[in-house]
């Protein structure tokens, strides 16, 4: 009976240190506080032609861009179908639970055990013969446990686990940039190649119509068999070319189908590849770029984690303090008498680390090395995003002109194959010229056509460089709803 009030006291001093250790947990911190690192940004973008805009291209929901009504609703099939996409959603919940489970780790802890057992075993008899008895046991108990996070080692893991959480949301946000821009960029491919497919077809019927004119000529004798056999030649060269464009066209339509999240089919064509709109690319600041590519974003949430793992290697160094409980019962028997006891425990546990061998020392200089490469890798995709965005400026400068020459050059070339036909009708020319005027002209509107695509790709790279859709609401036209860019 004297135990009991030290007991108590012991108790009473143990709830009374408590709120002190919750004071100074809340105070203390192990590690140092992120702070973004410096990065100097250009003022413009290289080959930038005008001043910066205060609006960008990138401020544009996808369906102002790319105004065909056919692409829409494929991007909108894509964004609610795409694997990448579902993938990257069940990585943000995947990260969300982690979150979770290190804000776990400060709360209290309750858990419970329980046994029965029966045994059967010799022991000396009262007449002094060996017999058998029989023991019975049975005891259950409550268990709670509450590590105070005086050193912030909880608190910093739940940093870095909320850090890591934020970079997979970030890295959905791109998922979803580059799948509306692949399954742009493979839509436009697309027209393209009806297009190639258009001039091969014409190409086909063009040299037909020259062969069956030569054949003519030489089965009347006015002239020999080589230029029939020359055009007959050209004929079936066009007639494979029209094969490996439907081929082609096949497995781009292929790829379109996977990137929709579907088995491959035929893909809905809307407007032709001269019948599309190229909107208005302003830029926007360069500083701009920092918050609106996604890639961007998620590494710096990567620098945010990789502080915050800094901080619990440091707080891995100290000792955990915690308060312990325990409360149960336990009872023991012998045949069929049976008696019990109830237990209980409140305690305050100090538990640390003496010596590791290094353990702790090498995973802080491998968590401070960790911050030292997301730093870096922060950097370098801040270069690589201005470079995209160059890339892009120049492919759009030049395309313009190109195309331009190119269009000149297929009017001219199809003059100069008329003129031809006209003057080997007349007898003023040879074959020569008739089949060289054809070979230049269609390879020349290939080109046209590749140059066209290209344009519009160009958009599509800027429109991607610049982190496009950042604003963007979670759903798209109203005349496709669907998931789109947030």
């Amino acid at each position: 009976m004297k135990a009991a009030p030290s007991t108590n006291r012991q108790k009473i001093g143990i709830l009374a240190a408590l709120p002190a250790a919750l004071i100074l947990a809340s105070c203390m911190t192990a590690g140092p506080n992120y702070k973004k690192p410096e990065v100097a940004v250009p003022s413009a973008f290289r080959s930038q032609v005008t001043a910066s805009q205060a609006s960008s291209l990138a401020d544009l929901p996808w369906w102002n861009v790319f105004e065909d009504k056919t692409l829409q609703a494929l991007i909108n099939e894509g964004l609610a179908n795409n694997y990448d996409v579902q993938v990257a959603a069940a990585r943000i919940e995947q990260a969300r639970a982690l979150v979770g489970v290190a804000q776990s780790e400060g709360k209290p802890q309750l858990g419970y055990d329980a046994a029965a057992g029966r045994e059967t075993t010799f022991a000396p008899a009262p007449e002094g013969n060996l017999g058998t008895v029989t023991f019975n046991s049975l005891g259950a108990g409550l268990n709670a446990s509450w590590e105070f996070d005086i050193w912030g080692r909880i608190r910093r893991s739940t940093e870095a686990a909320q850090a890591n959480l934020y970079a997979q949301e970030e890295v959905r946000s791109g998922v979803l940039l580059t799948l509306v821009s692949d399954i742009a960029t493979g839509y436009f491919r697309l027209l393209e190649l009806d297009r190639e497919l258009v001039i091969a077809e014409e190409s086909s019927r063009v040299f037909g119509r020259t062969r069956d004119l030569f054949k003519l000529r030489f089965e009347a004798g006015r002239d020999s068999n080589l230029p029939y056999q020359r055009a007959e030649g050209l004929y079936n060269a066009s007639i494979a070319r029209t094969h490996d464009l439907r081929r082609l066209i096949g497995q781009q339509e292929n790829a379109l189908s996977v990137l929709l999240g579907g088995y491959p089919r035929t893909i809905v064509r809307g407007r032709g590849l001269l019948e599309q709109v190229t909107p208005e690319t302003p830029l926007g600041s360069t500083t701009d770029l920092l918050q609106r590519r996604p890639d961007i974003r998620a590494a710096e949430q990567t620098m945010i984690r990789a502080n915050a793992e800094v901080g619990v290697a440091m707080a891995d160094f100290f000792p955990r303090i915690g308060i312990g409980a325990l409360l149960g019962g336990i009872g023991v028997g012998i045949s069929d008498d049976f008696d019990g006891f109830t237990v209980g425990r409140l305690a305050l546990s100090v538990t640390g680390p003496i010596f590791t061998g290094g353990r702790l020392q090498a995973i802080y200089h491998e968590r401070q090395a960790f911050w030292n490469e997301t730093v870096v890798q922060y950097r370098k995709t801040i270069v690589i995003a201005f470079q995209e965005t160059s890339d892009a400026l120049v492919a759009q400068q030049t395309l313009v002109a190109r195309r331009a020459a190119l269009e000149n050059q297929v009017t001219a070339l199809r003059r100069s194959s008329d003129l031809a036909l006209t003057r080997y009708d007349a007898g003023r020319a040879s074959y020569f010229e008739v089949l060289e005027a054809q070979q230049q002209l269609f390879p020349a509107e290939d080109e046209l056509a590749q140059t066209q695509r290209d344009e519009l790709l160009a958009v599509v790279g800027l429109y991607r460089a610049l982190g496009g859709g950042w604003k963007t609401p979670a759903t798209g036209p109203q005349s496709a709803p669907a998931a789109g860019l947030e």
